[in-house]
């Protein structure tokens, strides 16, 4: 039996707690279902013939791919015992195989996956997830009656970690269909089909634990969350409701040891089904793109922007040259609306975008300054990478805020200024302020010196605000605080 690296093994692992980010949408409200009849709950359902009707068309998943190894040991390279090390080992086993140009000791090891799938076409389409094929070299799909075939990769979407393989069987095959998950309750019965640990076909029932779960994986985050057993090669399978339809793709779960301890997660078919008919027909799922960062608006950053309600994205930060910049939108706007679409969280601004070709116009409505402005904007594609995080600054020319126990300086990248002190249990380090962080704004004002900051403070005093907010640059990474304007404020 072929048994995987131990890196592989932990990367396999790893990868079900990494699982990819969905298409969010807001979880619509769920009516209250009627009293359950006395004596109902004794009965537990029976999944025996859900298992017999569906089964067939639940797959298992092998990946053969390949990965860069580093023979010398990382204490060894950049000595003068490197070259001898390589010279030593290569003459005791001859060239490593697949050894990369102009890159001393490193080889390619083929690595091994397991995952699982379903299929929804008798033609041969398989739905699966992503980070199961990965950059595979080759993947073979196991039917329920033992037979085997190569598959090819139709088209796979990271965002939302869901691919679309095809085999050619010479035949029909069985197949199951998908499901309304907006439909689903909380408690409802689901059943968990697919592959764990690379046993074969199994098993596993629970109930629907949550509805809407945003676990950190991205923008797109809105899983269905259940306690059915889901463990390592599980991933890329069905979670059936009760009639037999698929109502999720299981892709991720939360543990510490890598096995399953009842927090599964799986991608909406809400989502799935929308992605797995884009890659269908052109291999590729296209998103619009507005180039922010966001962040949720609490109560005293809406006190500080001037805003009645707790609601809405705010732009923390703008790509230069992104669709919102050359659309006219400005760190500290907090998005309102897209065209007729309200937006009450970061999660729906994504969506929103995300669910528009690239070269859209939409209209963005947003509060500024107090009032509500009416921008359009073009949506672009995704950039490939992000931007270079900015260089740490020195700490010298330093200029105090000592209400806050904040000291500043110019930036000498020339946009903004430095954060060089933060006093210890002032109101700047309870609002999270570091050093090396750079101010970039108050409120809708560019900060371009320190007293631009300590002007700002005085407005804002005199138009009575309780806080007031400054756009932080930490890395590449942007967002807004809300600085509270009385001295010795609580955390």
């Amino acid at each position: 039996m072929t048994r995987h690296p131990p890196s592989t093994r932990a990367a396999l692992l790893s990868l079900l707690l990494l699982a990819g980010t969905a298409l969010a949408l807001p979880a619509s409200a769920q009516p209250l279902a009627p009293p359950t009849p006395a004596g109902a709950l004794a009965t537990a359902p029976n999944f025996a013939t859900l298992v017999a009707r569906t089964g067939p068309a639940v797959v298992r998943v092998s990946v053969v791919g390949h990965e860069a190894v580093q023979d010398i040991p990382p204490e060894l390279r950049g000595t003068p015992f490197e070259e001898l090390f390589r010279r030593f080992s290569q003459q005791g086993r001859g060239a490593p195989p697949g050894a990369s140009p102009g890159a001393p000791g490193e080889r390619q090891r083929r690595t091994m996956g397991q995952g699982s799938g379903f299929i929804i076409d008798p033609g041969g389409y398989i739905v699966t997830n992503n980070h199961v094929i990965g950059d595979a070299d080759r993947v073979t799909i196991e039917l329920a009656d033992g037979r085997q075939m190569q598959a090819e990769v139709v088209g796979a979407d990271p965002q939302t970690d869901i691919a679309l393989l095809k085999v050619d069987a010479g035949a029909a095959l069985p197949i199951v269909r998908w499901g309304n998950s907006d439909t689903l309750q909380v408690g409802e019965p689901v059943l968990a089909m697919g592959n764990p640990f690379g046993l074969g076909g199994s098993a596993t029932s629970g109930i629907v634990s949550a509805r809407g779960r945003q676990i950190g994986a991205g923008p797109y985050d809105d899983f269905i969350q259940t306690d059915a057993s889901i463990n390592p090669g599980n991933s890329g399978g069905p979670l059936f409701n009760m009639a037999g339809e698929v109502v999720g793709v299981n892709t991720a779960i939360l543990s510490p040891s890598g096995g399953n301890i009842g927090i599964g997660f799986a991608v909406p078919s809400r989502i799935a089904q929308r992605v797995v008919d884009e890659l269908r027909r052109t291999g590729r799922v296209e998103r619009g793109w507005l180039g922010v960062s966001l962040q949720p608006v609490d109560r005293e950053l809406a006190e500080a922007l001037g805003i009645a309600e707790s609601r809405g994205a705010l732009i923390s930060g703008i790509e230069p040259g992104s669709p919102a910049a050359r659309g006219g939108l400005r760190p500290g706007d907090v998005v309102m609306a897209i065209e007729d679409t309200p937006i009450r969280a970061p999660r729906d601004l994504a969506t929103a975008v995300g669910d528009r070709k690239p070269g859209t116009t939409v209209a963005v409505t947003i509060q500024r300054d107090g009032k509500e402005v009416r921008e359009r904007v073009a949506l672009g594609t995704p950039p490939d990478r992000k931007e270079q995080a900015r260089a740490p600054v020195a700490s010298r020319d330093a200029a105090r805020l000592s209400t806050f126990g904040l000291a500043v300086r110019p930036n000498p990248e020339g946009e903004g200024v430095t954060v060089v002190q933060v006093a210890p249990g002032s109101i700047a380090e309870t609002r999270g302020l570091q050093p090396d962080d750079v101010i970039l704004r108050t409120g809708n004002q560019d900060v371009k010196a320190p007293a631009d900051i300590a002007a700002a403070v005085e407005a804002a005093r005199k138009a009575g605000l309780p806080s007031i907010a400054l756009q932080v640059q930490r890395g590449e990474a942007r967002r807004f605080i809300a600085l509270p304007l009385r001295e010795n404020a609580p955390g």
